[in-house]
């Protein structure tokens, strides 16, 4: 059997995205991948962390996390995003990421790489579907395999039943509304079973 190897790339203001990207870290793991996470530059000012605690707070803890690469794409078999929403859309922090891999895309290897995606907003119809569906767009142009979880399991119902990918929507005090745990390690494991078959065909 092939070690799947899965990159999780994740961008988050306050928290909520780098949980969900733990949570695929640990079912990965758990399925036998060989998993690393990694965040994307900050693009955002100082002046602007500052201003908020609670971002400020998530910078410091998680200053130690690796900063994404290119490398970490070409070395990935599948590859699991977790990024916030903005205005319906995928926050710039991970577009400008995606936007930077245009030597890896000009070489074909983004050609194959399996990927899924979740996301988060303040509200329920805050446009988690539509940040999905924009990242998935930059993938049908990288040649990647795209899984959704779909509706391959009952617990995904649980959580809220996006088939595009896992979102969560995050309260006023910060914490998830919804408890999307299970659902991000069931799309983590789909994920990896879909790239186990491409890395053995």
């Amino acid at each position: 059997m092939i070690m799947v190897k899965l990159a999780v790339i994740y961008y988050s203001s306050t928290g909520t995205n780098y949980q969900l990207a733990k949570w695929a870290e640990e079912a990965g793991k758990d399925a036998g991948a060989e998993v690393k996470v990694v965040k994307v530059p900050e693009l955002a000012p100082e002046a602007a962390i500052a201003s908020n605690p609670a971002w400020k707070e998530h910078v410091d803890a998680t200053k130690d996390v690796p900063v994404a690469t290119s490398e970490d794409i070409e070395w990935a078999d599948a590859i699991i995003f977790s990024v916030p929403t903005r205005f319906g859309n995928v926050a710039s922090q991970m577009k400008q990421f995606l936007d930077t891999q245009g030597g890896l895309w000009a070489t074909g290897k983004t050609v194959n790489k399996v990927v899924s995606a979740m996301t988060s907003a303040q509200n329920s119809h805050g446009g988690q579907e539509a940040t999905v569906l924009a990242l998935y767009t930059s993938m049908m142009h990288w040649g990647a395999i795209i899984v959704p979880p779909g509706y391959t399991d009952p617990l995904l119902m649980a959580a809220g039943g996006n088939p595009y990918g896992t979102s969560v929507t995050q309260g006023q005090d910060g914490k998830m509304i919804e408890d999307v745990q299970a659902a991000v390690k069931h799309q983590t494991k789909r994920t990896l079973e879909v790239a186990q078959k491409v890395a053995g065909s």
